[in-house]
């Protein structure tokens, strides 16, 4: 069932980290959360949205102990699964990369177009943990594409179907959500993209070339040992806070695997590791 009338949480980024906003709107029965960024000034906004019938001041007050300065709740008229639609503009994402959802135009610069509807999936190419792993995606794959690839934690495909477009041929997708699951096949299909999409929440027996895991660094951690037994050439690691990047190097280390870079897109890094 769709929540109509919802409220809309708005409120400047400033010094506030997007990992403890996240929390603190999941502490707080959030429906979905976003970040939006203006494209000129840079200006960050954080975006909630809880129930029509929500306390309003325990939110408000929840949200100015993050630190946050004037907050806005406002009752909005458009289901929460679609108010994302509004700000949601096609990116150039690396050198060759474009990813947009349906509803907008494709490039016109012979970019290689990536058309994206994730519902309640994760993973719309906004976030700057994404843009990370889709730019080391299309480096692995200049000259000649790795034969097979791994996303774990697939959430929309996004990941997986960049890897389709720049020539991948074999292509793993898993996820633990099932709703993620259905969303990276559909997703596959828009893009002509063949890929097998699984359910499941360790990484596989099978061996792949490429390997990407966007997810966060305490699953990272905890996968360090299946991940690494999966890789056979390169694996890229994202979802991680720059002060997260020693921890995570250093379990994957341990599994002979060597650091080849270290990328930062703000407070946000993402590593390649060699086997």
């Amino acid at each position: 069932m769709q929540v109509q009338n919802c409220l809309e949480l708005r409120l400047d980024a400033g010094d506030i980290g997007e990992e403890a906003f996240a929390a603190q709107a999941s502490r707080l029965h959030a429906l979905g959360t976003a970040e939006e960024i203006d494209a000129d000034s840079g200006a960050r906004v954080y975006i909630a949205w809880f129930p029509a019938g929500a306390a309003r001041e325990p939110i408000m007050a929840a949200m100015r102990d993050l630190g946050a300065g004037e907050v806005q709740l406002s009752d909005l008229g458009d289901d929460w699964e679609t108010a994302w639609q509004r700000d949601w503009q096609g990116k150039a994402i690396g050198e060759r990369l474009w990813v947009r959802p349906s509803f907008r135009e494709p490039p016109t610069d012979g970019r290689i177009d990536i058309v994206l509807d994730p519902g309640m999936a994760f993973g719309t190419g906004q976030h700057a943990t994404t843009c990370l792993c889709l730019a080391a995606i299309e480096r692995a794959c200049a000259g000649s594409p790795p034969a097979s690839l791994l996303d774990m934690g697939a959430g929309s495909g996004l990941l997986a179907i960049a890897a389709g477009k720049l020539g991948v041929q074999r292509i793993v997708a898993i996820d633990y959500d099932p709703i993620s699951v259905e969303a990276a096949a559909v997703n596959a299909g828009i893009n002509g993209v063949a890929l097998e999409s699984r359910l499941g929440d360790t990484p596989p027996a099978e061996v792949y070339a490429l390997v990407v895991a966007n997810i966060l660094a305490g699953p990272l951690i905890d996968m360090a040992r299946g991940l690494a037994a999966c890789t056979g050439r390169r694996l890229i690691l994202s979802g991680l806070l720059v002060e997260q990047v020693g921890a995570v190097k250093a379990a994957y280390e341990a599994e002979n695997l060597s650091v080849d870079r270290v990328d930062h897109d703000g407070e946000w890094a993402a590593i390649e590791l060699l086997r």
